[in-house]
Formats: C-alpha cells, sequence, structure tokens
C-alpha cells in the first residue's frame, strides 16, 4: 500500500484528490495539511511514501518544503505549469511535478512511479523549461522583485530588505535588464510568467 500526504491549501481540492484515490486499491491518503508549515509535522507523524504538494500554500511554499524534506519522496501537484518553478521543483529534489489538470488515472500512475523510485515531469512543460534555459536572476534579484510585486517604491524595497535605495535600484535595473523588461512591474510580471520568483 502506497501511503500518500495531501498537501493543499484549497480544502475541496484536498478532498476530491483523496475521494478520487480512494478508489484505487494500492494508495491510501493517510493525512492532509492545508499550509506549507504543517508538512514536516505530518511527515514525521505519519511516515508517507509520497507527498502531494502545492506549490502556492500560505506560509511554506511548497517549492520550499519540497528542498526540505528527507526520506520521503514528493510529487509537485500544481496549477502553474511554468518552466521555472518546473527546474526549482527538481533543484529542490522533487521525483514528480504534475498539473492539476491531469486525469485522476494519470495522478495515481504519477503516485506509483514515484514511489517506485521513478521520476515523472509533464512532456510538454519539460520542452518548455529546457527551451526556457536557467533563471538568469540572482536570489537578492529575485526578493528584490517579489519586494516590488505589490507597488512598493524604492525607499519601502530599501527598507524591507535592509538595503540602501542605491542598491535596491540597482538590484531592479539589473534584473529588468536580465528579463528583457523596461520597468519593474513588467519584470516582476516577466519573472512571474516564467515560475523565478
Amino acid at each position: 500500500m502506497i501511503r500518500v500526504l495531501l498537501a493543499d491549501d484549497q480544502h475541496l481540492v484536498r478532498q476530491a484528490m483523496a475521494a478520487l484515490l480512494s478508489f484505487e486499491d494500492d494508495i491510501m491518503v493517510v493525512g492532509e495539511v492545508g499550509t506549507g508549515d504543517e508538512v514536516a509535522d505530518a511527515v514525521n507523524r505519519l511516515r508517507p511514501d509520497v507527498v502531494l504538494l502545492d506549490i502556492e500554500m500560505p506560509g511554506k511554499d511548497g517549492l520550499t518544503v519540497a528542498g526540505e524534506l528527507s526520506g520521503v519522496r514528493v510529487i509537485i501537484l500544481t496549477t502553474f505549469g511554468r518552466p521555472g518553478y518546473l527546474s526549482r521543483a527538481v533543484d529542490a529534489g522533487a521525483a514528480g511535478y504534475v498539473l492539476k489538470d491531469a486525469r485522476a488515472e494519470e495522478l495515481a500512475d504519477a503516485i506509483r512511479k514515484v514511489a517506485g523510485g521513478g521520476r515523472v515531469i509533464d512532456r510538454k512543460l519539460a520542452a518548455a523549461s529546457r527551451s526556457a534555459g536557467a533563471n538568469p536572476l540572482t536570489d537578492r534579484e529575485r526578493d528584490v522583485l517579489r519586494a516590488a510585486a505589490d507597488g512598493a517604491t524604492i525607499a519601502e524595497i530599501a527598507q524591507r530588505l535592509f538595503l540602501s535605495a542605491g542598491t535596491a535600484r540597482n538590484y531592479l535595473s539589473s534584473a529588468s535588464q536580465k528579463v528583457g523588461a523596461r520597468n519593474r512591474a513588467e519584470a516582476v510580471r516577466a519573472a512571474e510568467d516564467k515560475g523565478w520568483l
């Protein structure tokens, strides 16, 4: 029996996945959590073979959680088919990346394959990831773009990140050039679309 932990902030989605997986004779959902902060404790208590992680959850995001887990196989299950997210998921140690529009049989097959030591990556997304290339942004450039995402001023960004205004401006300029954007709003949008933030 393959023991599965579901981590998704949408209660209805978790219930639907649990219901669909309950029809599989060899898969048992042993637990459900709604935030990234709950995953490690649930893994320690429930000892699942596979954890299905959404990317965007309250607390720690699924990509961060994937990088912190050991001794358990991880599948990122998300609506976000972004090449950068796929690259970050693989770098974090995820063994699978499945989009939420997959059929129930595909998800069950992915769980079986990952539990057996294999990898499952959406083929179209893998091709897009290869053609998009590596994330050109440094960690600090990503931090500054994230801080700029809500329309913060240079001074606010600098204060949040404990930088000088000039340093924050330089990081924004560098990030904008790297993603081919004319301004910070375009840079944020381009980096989000690629899954680089």
